[in-house]
Formats: C-alpha cells, sequence, structure tokens
C-alpha cells in the first residue's frame, strides 16, 4: 500500500494503472444533517462546497486518466435527491456521457449485515456493457442485534485494555459524566419541546442503532449504551465501533480513542462492500480475460482475494 496525501494535488497520471477504483467522496456536502446544517449557517453545499463536495471530479480525473476496468463509489443516500436531485445528474453524466461507463446504482442498508441502520448508496460502473444488477446481492435473512457487537462483560471475552479490563468489563471512562447526562438529556427535552428530532439514542443489548457519525467523539450522543435507570449510560468503545462496522476483531485499532470514532464513523460497512465485491468480481474476471497479457500482472487478484 502506498500513502499519497492529498488525492487533489496529486497527478492523476502518476497514480500506478489498475483494474478497480474504489472511492468515497465526502458526504457531508450531500447528507441530510451536513446540508440542514450549512444552510442554517448560510454556506454552499454540494458542488458548490469547494473544499468538499468537488473531490468528486477529482474521482472522475482519475478514472479519466487510468481507465480501470470498474469503480464502486460509496455516498450518503441522501446524494440521488441532493438539489432537486440535480448534484446526482451532473454525478452520472460526468460517469457515463462524459467518461463512457455503464453505471448501477442502489441505496443499500447495512442494517441486514450489522445492528446498525446506515443507508448509503453504491455507485458501480464498468468499461464495457453488461448484465450487472444489484437485484443479484445477497442479503442475509437473519438481522443481528446490538447483542452481537457489545462486549458482555460477563467473563467470557478476554479482556482487550484500555477498552475492558478485568473480565472483561468495560472500562469506566466511556461511562458519560453526570455533567454530560444531564446536558444531552436537557438538549434532548428542549428540541422536543419544539418538534424536533434532535436528541440522544439509547441502546440495549436487543435493539438496533442509529447511523454511526465521525462526529461520535464528541459525545457519543447518537449510539450511547444503556446500564440501567440507576446508571448513566456509556459510549460504545471503539472495538464495540469497529464491530458495528463490520470488522473482525483481528482487526488492530492502533490510533487513539477519538481518532478512531472518526475513522469507523467514516468507514463503510465492510460486509457489504464485500457482497457488492463478490456481485462485481465475474464482470471484472471476464473484462479481464478478453484483454492481451500485459507485461505486468493485473491487480484484480490483490483487489478480490475473496
Amino acid at each position: 500500500m502506498h500513502y499519497i496525501g492529498d488525492i487533489v494535488e496529486y497527478p492523476a497520471n502518476d497514480i500506478p494503472d489498475h483494474d478497480v477504483l474504489l472511492a468515497g467522496f465526502p458526504c457531508q456536502p450531500f447528507s441530510i444533517a451536513g446540508v440542514s446544517k450549512k444552510n442554517a449557517l448560510g454556506r454552499p453545499h454540494g458542488f458548490e462546497c469547494a473544499t468538499q463536495g468537488t473531490l468528486f471530479f477529482d474521482v472522475a480525473r482519475i478514472i479519466k486518466a487510468k481507465r480501470p476496468k470498474a469503480f464502486l463509489l460509496e455516498n450518503v443516500k441522501n446524494l440521488t435527491s441532493h438539489n432537486g436531485g440535480r448534484t446526482f445528474q451532473v454525478i452520472k453524466d460526468t460517469l457515463e456521457d462524459e467518461l463512457g461507463y455503464k453505471i448501477s446504482y442502489q441505496v443499500i442498508d447495512g442494517r441486514s449485515w450489522v445492528p446498525q441502520h446506515r443507508e448509503r448508496i453504491i455507485i458501480v460502473g464498468f468499461d464495457k456493457l453488461n448484465d450487472f444488477s444489484f437485484s443479484r446481492l445477497r442479503i442475509p435473512t437473519e438481522r443481528p442485534l446490538m447483542k452481537t457487537v457489545l462486549h458482555p462483560e460477563d467473563g467470557t471475552e478476554r479482556p482487550e485494555p484500555p477498552y475492558t479490563l478485568d473480565l472483561g468489563k468495560v472500562n469506566p471512562k466511556y461511562t458519560l459524566s453526570a455533567h454530560l447526562w444531564e446536558y444531552l438529556q436537557d438538549y434532548a427535552a428542549k428540541h422536543k419541546a419544539k418538534g424536533n428530532g434532535f436528541g440522544y439514542g439509547l441502546v440495549t443489548a436487543g435493539d438496533v442503532a442509529r447511523t454511526l457519525s465521525a462526529r461520535y467523539y464528541k459525545d457519543g450522543a447518537e449510539i450511547l449504551v444503556s446500564r440501567g435507570k440507576d446508571a448513566n449510560p456509556r459510549r460504545l468503545t471503539p472495538r464495540e465501533c469497529a464491530r458495528l462496522m463490520g470488522y473482525d476483531d483481528s482487526f488492530r485499532i492502533v490510533v487513539s480513542d477519538s481518532q478512531a470514532y472518526k475513522q469507523f464513523g467514516n468507514s463503510v460497512i465492510v460486509p457489504v462492500i464485500r457482497e457488492v465485491a463478490l456481485l462485481m468480481r465475474p464482470y471484472i474476471v471476464s473484462s479481464a480475460s478478453e484483454e492481451p497479457k500485459r507485461s505486468k500482472p493485473s491487480t484484480t487478484k490483490q483487489l478480490f482475494p475473496l
């Protein structure tokens, strides 16, 4: 893996040749929460947001320069309706008319794979016409609940400091302070009185969580774990956030809690992308087999060791 930093400043032709491009341009300019906040502050959003929204065009210039056989793009579901649908039309026109790719897209809720409501649009594109269809996507019939990601705290799970300590008990540092818990309750009550839906989200082992966001590090309000009426709730640990996004416990978390919360909140749900990749694989392999052998090996096997 080669990290190059800000893609905006990097020449597209210097990027190594590749068969598949995976990208998720910033969603804040198109998300429901992001648009609402920017409207309230009188700030531009979508492609008018020069620092974030236009990053899609950097994805497009890389596709134009490298002509991958396929690409997979991910964003918030509100992308299709933003600015009366005009934003998404620009994206479609760019990918189909200007770049000549055949695209398919689908809003998929990760709820079928993890205990979290997380609706995201997946855009798949191929450089050759084919019969790719999201209707063939394998969707689990049994939907998991929060008990599958929460630390059991009963001694059956090996301690993982600093997240869990003796007998697998969650570190007390994740429990909300009395001051923060009181503030969140007052904040929720104030907005409820105004008829707004803002407030914290409380979950138990038998529930499904709201969408985990990159702001989770601030107060954890959207997903708080209930510890009973007589105790303050707690935040999810970074390990629980990893599980909520579909990462197994072999995934090493090597950053601070704040950075981990931001990274998992910005992540895709791993098993969703895996299933879409499996759906794409035959078309990519087929496309590769139709071309003359190249002097260097294809990256297809590296990207899809599934």
